[in-house]
């Protein structure tokens, strides 16, 4: 009797992002500027917005931002100027 192995692949809803993947949204090991020294193209001083997501939509968001070759702070920050722009 012989032995088998068998592959077995997580459904791709599952599977985390790459550490590839995450390694370009945060702009390389290393490369990130400190919160407090960011700032826009403008010259205006970035302020800081922290919210709590579900781990299951932060990860497909991560990961359709990775696949976009985006950064995930700058769809939020288009999202929120789009919202403001629509409701002021």
């Amino acid at each position: 009797m012989s032995k088998t192995s068998k592959t077995v692949a997580f459904p791709t809803a599952l599977r985390q992002p790459s550490a590839a993947a995450d390694d370009w949204v945060s702009g390389g090991t290393g490369t990130q500027k400190p919160a407090n020294t960011e700032v826009r193209k403008t010259g205006e001083k970035m302020a800081r917005l922290t919210i709590d997501l579900p781990p299951e939509l932060h990860g497909r968001f991560k990961a359709a931002c990775a696949n976009n070759r985006t950064k995930m702070k700058d769809e939020v920050l288009a999202f929120i100027e789009q919202w403001t722009q629509k409701h002021s």
